[in-house]
């Protein structure tokens, strides 16, 4: 992990979209019901579910659900989290990757795909910031399944992947700044690439 005074960078060909700062007010919206009680969450659950965030994974795992992705970065709200957290939600930690804050790197957009394309649960250690994830997640999850991230001081938002979901993220990342067609390949798994 990276101190704070020194933040995670890619190489350029590795860049990929950028939150821009016009777009920062729409993403404190949650995109889904918020639940504070993990079990009651998972008895929504009917899919694979991926947990982006730290405190979010560790309540599933306290919960008897270990998240079948799971994208954490040792932070909750800019500070290291427990050590018995950290502990827990890194365990079995099988992919490791940078992603600088407020940026999506084509390094965590393989993992997640990676992640996704497995049958066996995956967690996906990121050097910098993984909370972006999300967007893509709800984008390249199948039908039915369950993104899970942290609202901060509110609880766990929980959208249940669909259709109209898929397309809302798709027009907001169409809206960051970079390269939006290598984005999509990568995803999609158009480039050819892992």
């Amino acid at each position: 992990m990276t101190r704070d005074d020194e933040a995670p960078t890619l190489a350029a060909d590795e860049q990929l979209l950028v939150l821009p700062d016009d777009l920062r007010h729409e993403l404190k919206e949650p995109m889904g019901p918020i639940e504070t009680d993990a079990e009651r969450l998972l008895e929504a659950v009917d899919g694979p579910v991926i947990a982006v965030g730290d405190v979010v994974t560790y309540h599933l795992l306290q919960a008897g659900h270990r998240p079948d992705v799971a994208l954490v970065d040792g932070r909750t709200k800019r500070s290291a989290v427990d050590e018995e957290i950290h502990d827990a939600v890194t365990e079995g930690a099988s992919i490791e990757v940078r992603n600088p804050p407020a940026e999506l790197g084509a390094p965590v957009v393989r993992a997640l795909r990676r992640a996704l394309a497995t049958d066996e649960p995956t967690t996906i250690l990121v050097d910098g910031e993984e909370d972006l994830v999300a967007l893509p997640a709800i984008v390249a999850a199948p039908e039915g399944a369950s993104v899970v991230y942290g609202q901060p001081d509110e609880g766990m938002v929980h959208v249940k992947v669909a259709a109209d979901h898929r397309a809302e993220m798709r027009d907001l990342l169409e809206r960051f700044e970079g390269d939006t067609e290598r984005f999509w390949a990568l995803l999609e798994g158009a480039d050819g690439g892992t």
